[in-house]
């Protein structure tokens, strides 16, 4: 990385460290109502002030130096500090800091990425993504997508097709069609969800799922068939779509095996669905492809995209729409009713080009694919060998350990515990994000990263492990 890019005014960096840690804890337990957080709790405890970054590390209102290994919340790709973007939201502000896109009306920000994405969305097996409809977040992306799904199958004629098929333990955003595309039990607790005509199939996991004996290719035809046990369950002909992350990211980096993707693909042209790849984490090179799409050979519909198209910078996201829908929606919609006000943002779009730019640049997909993704994937493996780890894998830039309590007899400890909690723990004090999901502990690191860096990362993970592995021992919960 071009450290000459990076913003670091020293004045910026000095007020930013004399912030008073309790004052700006007190005023946010008072005031700020945080995403997915117990409040109680986090007042008891007291929010980690995080006050700026520099290309893989942060810093807290403390001084401490933290190194990211989950790019923000998937989605610094590009690192932090990069003042070409910056620059580019500068001077598209300056210029045009908003205008809609309803009415007629459009900007040249908007029309430039559409037609960005349009050339960097590659070809699989003749499917082609032409047309692009802009949201500000995965979240509006999904609901986007069961408006788009369900007008579709409208303007054919066939409007009992409204059922879509999605997975247990999947992510797709927190609105009340997002949370409920999505899998997560404690989402669905909350808001009497799904809304109808929702449903789901279990999800890949070869660790939880699979059979005594049974092969990873095994397990990944039997996985995908449960589509096709549900769609025949639900009723072919009212089914929609199903909706997928190529690799679950929020439910726990979940690989499914090289069989599964082919399967699934098999089914839906078998019965004529829609296929959606929600590839809010896993496009833009995170997994060493501009679209994930590609690299497991499936050819979607839809694919939902946000997080790093501007490197988490400012918000913006999309659907990219497959000309297989988009030309039904054109030629027999007429007015489709539905936006948002920032669809299209000038600012945003101005930022995800010169992102877009930057990563062409240092090439950073072809480094993920065919540099620093197969180094963190040997360096992960090593993992494999600790006591408290029963898998290690990695998928591009991302990857999780499953830790357990025996790995002979793949024995998982008790819920209660919160092992994954406790190393987590270790992390944030020995300078490391990395997140905890269940059994599982996750990275997904900026694709800046260089193999020194990496190197370093690995040595943190080591260190975390050995220490939770410690404390277990001491507690006397491990032997």
């Amino acid at each position: 990385m071009n450290t000459s890019t990076l913003i670091a005014p020293p004045a910026l960096v000095r007020r930013a460290e004399q912030h008073d840690t309790q004052a700006i804890q007190a005023l946010d337990s008072a005031h700020y109502l945080h995403p997915f957080t117990d409040h109680g709790d986090l007042a008891t405890r007291g929010a980690r002030v995080i006050t700026r970054a520099e290309d893989i590390y942060i810093w807290d209102s403390e001084g401490k130096k933290i190194l990211d290994a989950m790019s923000g919340l998937w989605c610094v790709n590009a690192g932090y500090g990069r003042k070409e973007l910056a620059d580019a939201a500068y001077q598209q502000m300056m210029t045009l800091p908003f205008y809609n896109s309803f009415f007629q009306t459009t900007n040249v920000p908007a029309v430039q990425l559409a037609t960005k994405l349009a050339q960097i969305a590659p070809q699989v097996g003749g499917r082609k993504f032409e047309h692009v409809f802009f949201s500000s977040s995965g979240s509006e992306s999904n609901d986007t997508n069961v408006r788009m799904v369900r007008r579709y199958w409208d303007l054919l004629g066939q409007p009992q097709r409204k059922v879509i098929i999605s997975r247990h333990n999947a992510y797709h955003g927190s609105t009340m069609a997002g949370a409920s595309l999505g899998g997560m039990s404690g989402m669905h607790a909350q808001g009497d969800l799904p809304i109808p005509d929702i449903t789901h199939i279990e999800q890949p996991y070869f660790y939880e799922h699979a059979q005594p004996g049974e092969t990873p290719a095994a397990f990944g035809v039997r996985a995908a068939r449960w589509l096709e046990e549900k769609i025949l369950a639900v009723g072919a002909g009212r089914v929609a779509a199903f909706i997928a992350e190529p690799v679950q990211g929020a439910g726990g980096v979940i690989i499914p095996p090289e069989t599964y993707w082919p399967e699934i693909q098999r089914i839906v042209d078998k019965h004529g669905i829609l296929l959606i790849a929600d590839e809010v984490i896993c496009a833009f090179g995170r997994l060493g492809h501009w679209f994930a799409y590609e690299k497991f050979g499936i050819r979607p519909d839809l694919v939902t995209f946000a997080k790093g198209v501007t490197s988490g910078y400012i918000p913006l996201g999309g659907v990219m729409v497959g000309d297989r829908v988009a030309q039904v929606l054109i030629d027999k919609g007429g007015e489709f009713n539905h936006g948002y006000t920032y669809s299209g943002h000038p600012v945003a779009c101005a930022v995800a080009l010169a992102n877009i730019e930057l990563m062409e640049r240092e090439n950073l997909v072809g480094r993920v694919k065919d540099d620093t993704g197969p180094y963190l994937a040997e360096r992960f493996a090593e993992l494999a060998e600790h006591p408290l780890v029963g898998a290690a894998e990695t998928c591009g830039f991302v990857a999780g350990l499953v830790l357990v309590k025996n790995k002979a007899r793949r024995e998982m400890f008790d819920e209660a515990l919160g092992v994954c909690m406790k190393c987590r723990a270790h992390c944030f004090k020995n300078g490391l994000i990395m997140r905890a999901v269940g059994d599982r502990m996750i990275i997904a690191p900026p694709l800046v990263m260089t193999r020194a860096q990496i190197d370093e990362m690995m040595a943190l993970i080591q260190r975390c492990l050995d220490a939770t592995l410690e404390e277990l021992r001491s507690a006397g919960q491990l032997a």
